[in-house]
């Protein structure tokens, strides 16, 4: 075989090695869209009895129990939100929520924020019978940055720039995201999402 050929052939099977790569990063180059913006709840249902207000660039409930549920559905995404709550707080993200009336760990995915969660393994930083937490996280008292990446099957979370859970499970492909009051206080300042 010639040297150009041996030359082609290498350059071809590197190309073919790095292609994938460049695909996700041609996909991570889309830009992110803020759904949330602490100002309107546009695009925005509430579900529940939770006393969803607006209140210098937040939106936060202290009482109820509830869901502000996104009219829009995704399913491969990566999502950014800023999120304050108190110690006895119980809130999170849903993902790909099928069932906007009813959400909850049988028709979506809950990455979560709760402290004082009876069993820790899936408080906050954990995603809810599917990632057990690795890295133990607390939220309370301080804004907190949730990085929240769904590609397939394939879900990770980050809390503040740190994993705190990776995990695979094939049940819910896309649907609504949803931000959860459970207990305390809880507020949302800021939610972004870049389809994939």
């Amino acid at each position: 075989m010639h040297r150009r050929s041996i030359i082609t052939l290498g350059l071809l099977a590197a190309g073919a090695a790095v292609f994938p790569q460049a695909a996700s990063a041609a996909a991570r180059g889309r830009r992110w869209t803020t759904i949330f913006d602490g100002r309107s709840l546009k695009g925005w249902t509430p579900v529940g009895t939770a006393n969803w207000t607006l209140a210098d660039g937040a939106v936060q409930a202290d009482k109820g129990n509830g869901f502000l549920v996104s009219d829009a559905t995704y399913g491969d995404v990566e999502i950014r939100a800023e999120i304050w709550t108190d110690e006895k707080a119980n809130s999170g993200v849903f993902v790909r929520a099928t069932n906007p009336a009813q959400i909850g760990t049988a028709t979506g995915y809950e990455f979560n924020i709760f402290d004082t969660r009876p069993d820790p393994s899936y408080g906050t930083g954990g995603i809810v019978d599917v990632a057990k937490v690795t890295t133990p996280t607390k939220a309370a008292g301080k804004w907190n940055v949730l990085e929240i990446t769904a590609v397939g099957p394939h879900l990770t979370f980050k809390v503040n720039g740190v994993t705190t859970a990776d995990g695979q499970d094939a049940k819910h492909a896309h649907g609504r995201i949803a931000l959860q009051y459970g207990t305390g206080v809880v507020k949302f300042r800021k939610v972004q999402v870049r389809e994939l």
